[in-house]
């Protein structure tokens, strides 16, 4: 038998509105849970009203308890009036409901009933599920002292929600479906309810269920879909919205409803503690060897968990200053053992030992000042004082700890090596990508080349290189050996500018033999810097002989050639190191330039579940993964935590946002540069990426959601697990940010002097290969392989997927014009006589007020607006498997996409997909032939390429100005209105006689060989 509650206790309420006239309001609240409705007394002039009463729903269905609502609507009662006026409301969802033991009064904010309601306040309210067969639920709207003044009628419509289910069983139920039900965060069976309650029972029809069915289980998350019922995916693959419970509170819907602890700086994560050991030196160590010295290094140890410093050889008084911290969920001792040895070859040699109890270790919370470390005396194995004494600073914090990034932590240690050296390779760190900049080198001419051979005219070219690029002019003739060329070459660098601009002028002496003829060596930082499209003056630079090879080496001797130049770094652009789709910062490499900031990104990267094993250890299946966020110039890198497949990050970061119009990137990686490699070498492996457009995200929301980690590989689309984020755009100046969304998208040099899309895309290829190299030289280094997924560089490659995936959503976006067209021929053939009547009317009154057409237009479509902003999406979006068209791809199609450039697959199979892409590419060709054909008969009307269908239109032109001159606007339009909109009894099934004179005309199809 089920027992079942949803018990309610409405404690009291804050800062409500007056809405009585005079400065007051008499609140009582009403509660609506699955058909059942609820009253408290009514609280005459106050607004802080305090109830403290308590209520209990019958739960009809547990199984369906998550996808339930529970309503709480705060009225004030207005006795002269026999009515009620709107106070504000909660709405909770049945995932935010917890055991009766969890459960603890929390202060919602009232929301609104509609766009135009005014209220403020908050509601107390402890919400909690029970199954103690003692208590009775509450009888439907009890008579109260509040209740004597609400209208009876009122009541009589309201009664009848709380009928008394029905004893007679439903013939059409589903048997096998109600066989099985699942709770979701039931209360312990054995728990009993304190509170005592005078209401009367409810009957109600009792439900068996299995006594294995009565497990608590964990909260399911809500899941959320963003798109139309045509684009849904499998449920596994969708977006869940979690409430968990964080720094400042738990999040509930987006808001943060504040605990009675205090918030702290860190309120996206979860507050984790650890144990923090900072070592920092020792002095005084007595003598291990025969040399008279030691080599000393300390062990930290807390129960299973140990870390190590590193050793100094034969060194007395040693420094070390290195902090270790340890999760104190996972710790299973109260002891802290730092211990002093001694390296040797076969058995290191132990010198001492400091002990510490951890019930005594002070807390410390930031922005107290770091705790000053103290020395201390070693001690023997007998816990006897011995001669040495160690440095040490332990103390209890949190993530928001200066200490933390630096540290070595025990659940990211790994099994190979505790050393603090070892986790450098696992520590989070902050990463600033460096500043890039397009390197403009317009090459003019050349003068007086000396060349080897005298009988000929040599045919010269200009080499441009910085780095890794390289760039050529065209070939020119030079007839007076001043050749001529004024082209425009770009490059990217990067501050600092370490690399040199070498320009070599070359003869091409043969097929494939170029002879140098001089060279001249520019170093960057000497280049000047221009923010606008200003004129630089060119300069003239003598060629340096050829045997100058090295870039550093300067030959002092000159010669008379000499090489017309004009070289800036152009400032004004902004240097594209992603894809164009999600750009994370679109402000130009000038600093001045630079806008104020709109708003503050921050995100809590809170934790994975569910990840997919890596890599095998031990003959388990395991990961080591870290997370790494990407947005503007900062990119972010969390520990990486070791052997776990849910781990746990809960790191906050926190970015300046310039433009809304920008994405978020996230990524999971699993480190392969611990211990032994795994198939793929020391490569780190991409687990799974999300993208989050700020411009989607309400200010000040907090957005906590499980993302789907969806990684299409060749064998299909696949999900790697799960990742708990939690986000906030606040906006720190709103006129700046409506100010933004009038200016354009890429700085003002990008429309002034325009690239073209062959020069951005190369260039966007080298940029990433600038940033991935500067970023893999970090410590610890960003891997190339992971700045080239985060920054997408292969989403321009040839993909059949992609492309049927765009022709779909090209389709999407015409629909609505389609079922307009649709819509216009059912009324065109009197489907629905009335509505062709409706339509006739108003073309009338449009033709006849003409003015009236664009008023009605804008005012049409502000009502759409209006009206979808109740059904307006309140998730960020997120990648969907069917709008990628990644569910019923072809496998040799996602063989081909995966496949590199070049090509590395046999001829037979290339053949075949050369013969597939002719396929569609003829297809394309043809549709884009009938285009062509069209436009060019349209041409024909008055070329006279066909005299008697030209002669044919002009005297229709004639003949229709004479009418138009005569005839009013009006009646012509009319009249063309309503033979468009003819009954079909008017009209004939051939195709109407302008169609037919069309078609008729001639297209150049018969000059195409």
């Amino acid at each position: 038998m089920s027992n079942f509650k949803l018990g309610i206790e409405v404690e009291s309420a804050h800062n409500l509105m007056p809405k009585d006239g005079h400065g007051s309001s008499s609140a009582f609240v009403e509660l609506h849970f699955d058909g059942q409705k609820f009253r408290t007394t009514t609280k005459e002039k106050d607004l802080n009203p305090v109830w403290n009463e308590s209520f209990y729903f019958n739960i009809s269905n547990p199984t369906n308890l998550h996808n339930l609502t529970l309503d709480a609507y705060v009225y004030n009662n207005i006795k002269t009036a026999h009515s009620r006026s709107f106070l504000g409301k909660v709405c909770l969802t049945g995932t935010s409901f917890v055991p009766y033991s969890d459960a603890v009064v929390l202060h919602y904010p009232l929301e609104k009933r509609g766009i135009f309601s005014h209220v403020k306040g908050e509601l107390g309210l402890k919400v909690y599920i029970t199954d103690d067969p003692s208590i009775k639920s509450s009888n439907p709207l009890p008579a109260m002292e509040s209740f004597q003044n609400i209208d009876p009628r009122s009541t009589q419509v309201q009664a009848p929600t709380q009928q008394v289910p029905s004893l007679v069983p439903n013939p059409f139920s589903n048997d096998k479906a109600e066989s099985r039900h699942t709770f979701h965060h039931l209360p312990n069976q054995h728990h009993k309810q304190q509170q005592h309650h005078s209401m009367a029972a409810v009957t109600q029809q009792p439900v068996k269920y299995g006594t294995d069915e009565m497990k608590s289980e964990p909260q399911p998350p809500k899941i959320v879909r963003m798109y139309p019922a045509a684009s849904s995916q499998p449920v596994d693959y969708a977006l869940k919205e979690t409430s968990p419970f964080l720094g400042g509170g738990q999040i509930v819907r987006g808001r943060v409803v504040r605990a009675d602890k205090p918030s702290s700086t860190y309120d996206l994560v979860e507050q984790m503690q650890f144990l923090f050991v900072r070592v920092v030196k020792a002095h005084d160590l007595p003598a291990m060897d025969i040399t008279g010295s030691l080599d000393p290094y300390v062990e930290v140890k807390v129960g299973n968990y140990k870390g190590v410093t590193k050793h100094f050889e034969k060194k007395q008084n040693p420094e070390w200053n290195e902090v270790f911290a340890f999760a104190r969920d996972r710790m299973q001792s109260s002891v802290l053992d730092v211990v002093l040895k001694d390296k040797d070859l076969v058995k290191d040699d132990f010198v001492g030992i400091v002990r510490f109890d951890l019930n005594e270790v002070p807390t410390r919370v930031p922005p107290d000042s770091p705790l000053a470390p103290q020395w201390y005396r070693l001690e023997d194995k007998k816990g006897e004082k011995t001669k040495g004494e160690l440095m040490l600073a332990v103390w209890i914090g949190t993530q928001a700890d200066e200490a933390f990034p630096d540290a070595w932590h025990s659940d990211a240690a790994t099994p190979f090596d505790s050393s603090a050296a070892a986790s450098t390779n696992i520590r989070s760190k902050v990463y600033h990508a460096p500043r890039l900049w397009y390197v403009r080198v317009n090459i003019i001419e050349a003068q007086d080349l000396v060349i080897t051979e005298k009988n000929r005219f040599p045919d010269v070219y200009v080499k441009a290189q910085i780095g890794n690029q390289v760039l050529k002019t065209k070939t020119v003739q030079a007839r007076t050996l001043s050749p001529l060329w004024n082209e425009d070459l770009l490059f990217v660098a990067a501050e600092p500018f370490e690399d040199h601009l070498v320009l070599s002028v070359e003869d091409r002496v043969g097929p494939s033999k170029d002879e140098i003829i001089g060279r001249v060596i520019l170093p960057l930082n000497s280049v000047e810097k221009r923010a606008d499209g200003r004129m630089i003056n060119t300069r003239w630079f003598h060629l340096e002989k050829p045997t100058a090879i090295d870039v550093d080496q300067l030959k002092k001797e000159k010669f008379s050639s000499r090489l017309n130049l004009r070289v800036c770094l152009d400032g004004g652009y902004h240097v594209l190191d992603e894809s164009t789709h999600y750009s994370s910062d679109l402000r130009p490499t000038a600093k001045q330039l630079w806008k104020p900031s709109i708003g503050v990104l921050e995100i809590g990267i809170l934790n994975a579940e569910g990840l997919h094993p890596m890599k095998t250890r031990d003959g388990k299946g395991t990961s080591d993964t870290y997370c790494v966020a990407k947005y503007g110039h900062k990119w972010v890198r969390t520990r990486t935590i070791v052997n776990s497949l849910s781990p746990k990050y809960n790191e906050q970061y926190t970015w300046e946002v310039y433009d809304p119009a920008t994405v978020l990137t996230v990524g999971i990686f699993d480190n392969s540069q611990l211990g032994e490699k795994g198939s793929n070498g020391n490569r780190d492996m991409r687990v799974g990426k999300v993208r989050i457009r700020i411009s989607t995200l309400e200010t000040g929301r907090v957005y906590t959601h499980s993302y789907p980690l969806l990684v299409l590989n060749p064998s299909g689309v696949k999900k790697m697990g799960e990742l708990h984020l939690a986000i906030r755009f606040s906006c720190t100046s709103l006129v700046n940010m409506m100010y933004i969304y009038s200016q354009p998208l890429l700085p003002k040099m990008h429309y002034v002097r325009p690239l073209t899309l062959f020069q951005l895309d190369m260039l966007r290829h080298q940029a990433v290969n600038i940033v991935a190299a500067r970023l893999s030289r970090a410590e610890p280094p960003l891997r190339k392989e992971v700045v080239e997924y985060m920054s997408d560089v292969d989403s321009h490659l040839w993909s059949m997927r992609r492309s049927k995936a765009n022709f779909f959503r090209l389709m999407s976006v015409f629909s609505g014009l389609f079922a307009v067209g649709k819509w216009f021929g059912d009324v065109c053939m009197w489907k629905n006589p009335i509505t062709t009547v409706l339509l006739h009317l108003l073309f009338v009154m449009l033709v006849c007020f003409p003015e009236l057409i664009l008023p009605t237009v804008f005012l049409y479509m502000f009502l759409i607006g209006i009206w979808n902003y109740r059904y307006r999406p309140r998730y960020p979006p997120h990648m969907n498997t069917r709008i990628s068209h990644a569910e019923a791809v072809h496998p040799d199609e996602l063989d081909e996409e995966f496949d590199t450039f070049p090509t590395t697959r046999s001829p037979e199979l290339v053949r075949m997909r050369y013969d597939r892409l002719r396929s569609v590419a003829g297809r394309i060709q043809t549709v884009v032939g009938d285009l062509a054909t069209q436009g060019e008969r349209a041409q024909a009307l008055l070329s006279w390429r066909d005299p008697r269908a030209t002669a044919i239109f002009v005297t229709f032109c004639l003949v229709a100005a004479l009418v138009l001159y005569v005839a009013p606007f009006q009646l012509v339009a009319v009249v063309a209105g309503f033979y468009l909109m003819r009954h079909p009894r008017f009209r004939h099934r051939l195709p109407s006689v302008p169609i037919n004179f069309f078609r008729r005309l001639p297209a150049r199809t018969d000059s195409m060989l």
